[in-house]
């Protein structure tokens, strides 16, 4: 007959050994799942998260501008030297030919006066070839008022002989001399003017040289005299004198800015901009400050691209007359345009982007936040344009990521 086999009941220590193996399991498997996907514990209070809105787009950068002249001009050394003398100071209003300082130069100076000094022997001797030149020409129109009136009078014995021969009162002899010397005298007549045709002609050709030496040398002459008195620097316009500090025994090369004049016919706004903005910023674009409490408008006068220190500078000229009480150096808020206001999905601007670079943010679900794929158009001074990867009302966290963007997950307590 089969036997009955009764089944054996578990023990208090079957049971607790089953339960340790499988805690340790679920432990090992927990472990193993965040190997996988790093999690990060975060405090809500040091984060900020905001939502996801759809609303206008105001298509512009906040700037803050310094008020600079409307024109200034760059006081520089023509010749380079050392301070000697200082008639003037910063902030000083001048008026055009205004002497500013005085340079000195000893090297300079010599070398002006050996130029000087070899110009003036030069023009002193080409002044006396044209003298010279004008002493000939005396000479033979001497020549010739002589051989005329010796011509004048053989004629006359001429014709008063060749009446007498006629009359056989004279011999042939006493004709054949008085025709000798008629003959004589106008073929003498006749080489003195060729002579004095050929001088004339050499003449004006040593005179326009002559000419042509004495406008280069005296040419030389006032450039090395406006050289000595450039030692002198004097104001190019009328204004307000900036940027000027210059120092008894302080050097200065030729061309260098010693100062700027600010031509005190208005004002302008100078800002930096931030690089991103770039291909974004033209001339033309419009913009606003307020100043007094009263708001006006200004145009993008100049564009200069060039990057220093992560900013390009530009330059606003006012709509109008500048408004009164401006003075350099104040700063003012302007707000550029770029562009129209549009509908678009808004996100809040955060240190985020610093970290992502706007490529991916943490998304708010239940308490946790995952990474999430975005992409951002424009921005402003508040918002970035999403363009895709988010949806009205999605909540991101918006602070900086520094602590931790190399996780996959955050967890958010409270």
């Amino acid at each position: 007959m089969d036997k009955k086999i009764e089944r054996k009941k578990l023990n208090l220590k079957t049971v607790f050994i089953l339960a340790t193996a499988i805690l340790f399991i679920a432990i090992v498997i927990y472990g193993y799942t965040l190997s996988l996907k790093k999690v990060y514990q975060a405090d809500a209070d040091k984060l900020t998260m905001s939502r996801v809105q759809f609303g206008d787009f105001e298509d512009v950068v906040l700037l803050n501008a310094s008020v600079v002249p409307l024109t200034s001009v760059i006081v520089s050394s023509a010749e380079g030297g050392t301070v000697a003398e200082i008639f003037t100071e910063n902030g000083a209003s001048v008026t055009k030919g205004t002497p500013l300082l005085r340079i000195s130069n000893s090297n300079a100076m010599l070398s002006y006066t050996s130029s000087q000094t070899a110009a003036t022997e030069q023009i002193n001797q080409l002044r006396k070839s044209r003298l010279d030149l004008e002493q000939n020409q005396r000479v033979l129109n001497q020549d010739l008022l002589e051989v005329e009136n010796n011509l004048r009078t053989a004629a006359r014995q001429f014709k008063l002989d060749s009446s007498l021969f006629a009359k056989k009162v004279i011999t042939l002899q006493e004709l054949n001399k008085s025709t000798q010397d008629y003959e004589y005298y106008q073929g003498k007549r006749k080489i003195v003017r060729q002579a004095i045709a050929q001088e004339n002609q050499s003449r004006r050709m040593q005179l326009a040289q002559i000419d042509q030496s004495m406008a280069q040398m005296n040419e030389s002459l006032e450039m090395i005299r406006k050289n000595i008195k450039n030692m002198t620097i004097k104001a190019p316009v009328s204004g307000k004198l900036s940027s000027y500090d210059p120092v008894i025994g302080k050097s200065y090369a030729t061309n260098e800015m010693i100062g700027k004049i600010d031509v005190l016919q208005g004002y302008k706004l100078q800002a930096g901009v931030d690089e991103y903005y770039i291909n974004k910023v033209k001339e033309g674009q419009r913009s606003t400050c307020e100043f007094n409490n009263k708001t006006y408008q200004l145009a993008v006068s100049k564009v200069i691209p060039e990057v220093t220190n992560g900013q390009f500078q530009i330059e606003m000229v006012f709509k109008g007359s500048s408004p009164e009480g401006l003075r350099r150096g104040l700063s003012l808020q302007n707000k550029l345009t770029l562009s129209d206001n549009s509908k678009s999905l808004l996100l809040a601007q955060g240190q985020f982007f610093q970290s992502t670079g706007g490529a991916w943010v943490f998304l708010v679900k239940n308490g946790k936040a995952s990474k999430k794929n975005i992409k951002i158009g424009r921005k402003n001074y508040l918002y970035y344009e999403i363009l895709g990867g988010l949806d009205k009302g999605d909540e991101v966290i918006t602070s900086s990521y520094d602590q931790f963007n190399q996780y996959d997950q955050v967890e958010i307590t409270k």
